[in-house]
Order: C-alpha cells, then structure tokens, then sequence
C-alpha cells in the first residue's frame, strides 16, 4: 500500500476487495454498516476461503511426480491472484484496524 492509498483508508475509507476496469484500487466512505461494506465482507470471506482452498489443491499437485509445466504455470498464476486478493483483504482489514484504535 503506498502512502497517498494508505493516507485515504486511513481517513475513513475502506479499500474494497476489488479493482475498477483500470485495476485501480476502488474505495467505499461510509460507516461500514451499508449494503456494499455487507457485500465487501461477504467477497472477502469468499476470497479467503478460495486461497485456502488453493492451497490445499498446490499441496496436492506439488506432491505428484508427473506435474506438468503447464499445470504448474496454471498453478502459480491462480497462487498469484489468491495473494493479491488476500494482501488488499489484509491491507483494507489493517487499515480499519488501525482507524478504529485512534481516540
């Protein structure tokens, strides 16, 4: 998270689980009681739980002795967006966090 990101969740917005069209960060302003915060927490548990997932079904494949270039090229791309999903979850999760303990 750069600065000028951090600086805007700090100050009461929420990143968001997703990215606009042009993969930039999309924010939300609010209380966190509203229908996209709801919507936002509901896309994150899901994100968290697909990267467990993910990580059970690497375990498995990485155990195999036949794995492919290919299935291991397929693995590491599905790997890298479950860490960027979760790094903007714990980003964003962060950044209330620290928001919420300021007096």
């Amino acid at each position: 998270m750069t600065g000028g990101e951090r600086d805007r969740a700090v100050a009461g917005r929420r990143l968001l689980p997703w990215t606009g069209a042009d993969g930039r960060p999309c924010y939300l302003v609010g209380d966190g009681t509203g229908y996209v915060s709801r919507l936002a927490d509901e896309i994150e548990d899901v994100q968290i739980d697909m990267a467990d997932h993910l990580l059970g079904h690497a375990a498995g494949l990485l155990r195999e002795r036949g794995v492919t270039g290919a299935e291991l090229h397929y693995l590491a791309l599905r790997l890298s967006e479950s860490l960027r999903d979760v790094t903007r979850v714990a980003e964003s999760r962060g950044a209330r966090l620290a928001h919420r303990a300021r007096p």
